[in-house]
């Protein structure tokens, strides 16, 4: 029975955690914007501990600040973090396909189903060009993670896609707020999933580049006149 028990609270930590990032994503949760414990347990109608846990979570996760005294609030990002965070990402990208070589990632493409990262791959691509933040962000998120569990360890990929899903919490509010957004969604998805899938490591790489150098444009416009 405690084992039992242990598994439904951690479920259900879980589940709020998942919960609470979708609506920052959504950015129905707004950078600044504070909450407490009881404020989220009253409004998923559970008890303390686990919307506790989950927040801690989240806060473990860049995602969220944590006040002692005034309980949570969504962490605000800035321009120049949103470019860290892009190096990083570029770093480590170039390091994992600098160790893998052209050879392995053949390799590791014909033996795993790429069925998967081609849908997620297509839908992504086609939110993109209409506009659809928020299915975009989904379809997205879901690429990304299959794609680096294919070419990177488990440590690497989780690290990557806990990058993506920061980098999203911060482009959100200003997406949303942009009536030219839809010229700043990346589109290139399918074409990156047709290199890994041929195991073309130099289209891989100018795949990345070009992923990464839409990024810091992207952050050049929000550093001069928006309009």
């Amino acid at each position: 029975m405690r084992a039992s028990g242990a598994v439904t609270r951690s479920t259900l930590r879980q589940q709020i955690a998942d919960a609470l990032r979708d609506e920052v994503l959504a950015g129905r949760l707004v950078p600044g914007q504070e909450f407490t414990v009881k404020h989220i347990a009253e409004q998923y109608g559970v008890s303390a501990t686990p919307v506790r846990e989950a927040l801690v979570d989240l806060s473990a996760q860049g995602l969220l600040d944590c006040d002692q005294h005034r309980g949570f609030k969504v962490h605000q990002f800035s321009v120049e973090d949103f470019r860290g965070m892009i190096e990083a990402r570029s770093l480590i990208v170039d390091g994992v396909f600098h160790h893998l070589g052209g050879e392995q990632l053949a390799a590791r493409s014909r033996g795993a189903s790429l069925v998967s990262v081609r849908r997620r791959a297509e839908e992504a691509a086609r939110a993109a060009r209409v506009g659809d933040l928020t299915i975009l962000i989904g379809y997205d998120l879901r690429f990304w993670r299959e794609l680096g569990g294919l070419v990177a360890n488990r440590f690497i990929a989780e690290f990557l896609h806990r990058l993506r899903v920061q980098t999203w919490v911060f482009s959100v509010p200003f997406l949303r707020d942009d009536a030219e957004a839809e010229k700043w969604l990346w589109s290139g998805h399918e074409q990156l999933a047709d290199a890994v899938t041929l195991g073309d490591l130099q289209a891989v790489r100018a795949g990345m580049v070009d992923y990464n150098e839409h990024a810091l444009k992207w952050a050049d416009r929000l550093e001069g006149p928006r309009r």
